[in-house]
Order: structure tokens, then sequence, then C-alpha cells
């Protein structure tokens, strides 16, 4: 089984289609069935963000976005940004 951590993200600004040894390593992390705890997605954390990088990796990081207020984005960029 693939470890989480040994996943190598690659989120593009299109999405793109996984190989065939990126679909075997990122089913093998990712929930298997869909859950609702305390009105949030999935169990912990680490799940949501597996989820999360499976679609923007599929969608492409201009379609995420489009969801929700733009400045939001922004303000997250630069949060990112600062961090570095």
């Amino acid at each position: 089984m693939t470890d989480p951590v040994d996943i190598r993200w690659d989120v593009e600004l299109d999405g793109r289609s996984w190989t065939g040894d990126e679909t075997q390593a990122r089913l093998e992390v990712m929930p298997h069935k869909r859950e609702v705890i305390a009105g949030k997605l999935y169990w912990s954390d680490e799940d949501r963000l597996m989820m999360l990088a499976a679609l923007l990796e599929n969608l492409g990081a201009k379609a995420a976005v489009r969801i929700g207020n733009a400045e939001v984005w922004r303000q997250a960029v630069a949060t990112l940004d600062e961090s570095h």
C-alpha cells in the first residue's frame, strides 16, 4: 500500500488525467467510502486533503479558484508567500 506522504500531488492550472501508476497509488490512499462526521466530509483532515488534492489534479487550479470569493484565494496565496 502506498503511504499518503509518498504521493507527489501535481496540481496544474488545467486538470489532467492520471497515469496508470498514479491512479493505483492515489486510489490506495483515498478514503473508500463517503462519510460525514460532525458536519464534515470524511474522518480526518488528512482524508479531506487527499480527496481535495485528487480533485484538484483532475480539475486544475483554474477551476478551483472559480469557487467562492476570489479575494479569499488571493489572501490564501499571500499567506503562503509570507510563510516561505
